[in-house]
């Protein structure tokens, strides 16, 4: 089962354009990297099918769940681009208050929350009070919130925004470790955001799905001779350009 949109429609308004229009689109297994200038939809394409909003036609599922569902918001868990620090709560806290939003009772949700904070390599943080944390610390947390509920399919809005090389490398690794319990779809305008473990590419542009498959068949769009390094910007590169030149 995958999260499935079918001929959505969604404007911001009813007056304005729409973003998406008759969009269809399945989410594969594994780790997908969801491409895309900014306003390309990529926001909005990930707060449908985390049934934040609803689309003004068309249908979203998984499997057979209604994103107008509660079972439906459960198995699909969202990560907006910021994550806000509570104060006066630990990381497990944290993590177990958000399982408790989700439905969880507050022993189960405890109780799991631990699991899940180990999951993000966050275990020596479980007592630390979450505005102590790194932005990239503080993302690894909300994954942890998206976890410990049992979610089956994770969406993330440009969640390595302003982590360094480094950091980025480790929530990259971090999500590839996860793929075998959830499917994955990160959103980035930044294609160095394609990490070599990414499973597929997806690229957004206009309201529009440019591409949408392997790694590999991305890749193969950059031009004959491109440098090995740059595989992936000249692919993206060529893309873009193949939609401007319509």
């Amino acid at each position: 089962m995958t999260v499935e949109l079918t001929a959505c429609t969604y404007a911001y308004g009813r007056r304005k354009a729409p973003v998406l229009e008759d969009f269809n689109y399945q989410l594969p297994e594994g780790l997908t990297i969801l491409l895309g200038p900014n306003g390309a939809g990529k926001s909005t394409l990930l707060k449908l099918a985390a049934a934040v909003v609803q689309p003004r036609s068309g249908d979203i599922t998984f499997g057979r769940l209604s994103s107008r569902s509660k079972a439906y918001r459960t198995t699909v868990a969202w990560m907006p681009q910021n994550i806000s620090a509570m104060p006066s709560l630990t990381v497990r806290e944290y993590v177990a208050y958000v399982g408790w939003l989700k439905g969880m009772s507050r022993s189960d949700a405890w109780d799991r929350s631990a699991e899940a904070v180990a999951s993000v390599e966050l275990t020596d943080k479980s007592d630390a009070k979450t505005d102590q944390l790194s932005g990239g610390q503080l993302r690894r947390v909300g994954v942890a919130s998206a976890l410990v509920h049992d979610a089956r399919v994770l969406l993330l809005d440009e969640p390595t925004a302003g982590m360094d090389p480094h950091q980025r490398r480790v929530f990259h690794n971090l999500l590839n470790g996860l793929t075998d319990r959830v499917q994955v779809l990160l959103s980035t305008h930044d294609v160095t955001d394609l990490a070599e473990e990414a499973d597929h590419v997806a690229v957004l542009h206009g309201g529009s799905l440019l591409h949408s498959g392997t790694t590999p068949s991305f890749l193969a769009h950059a031009p004959q001779g491109s440098a090995p390094a740059r595989l992936a910007e000249e692919a993206y590169t060529s893309l873009l350009g193949s939609r401007a030149s319509i």
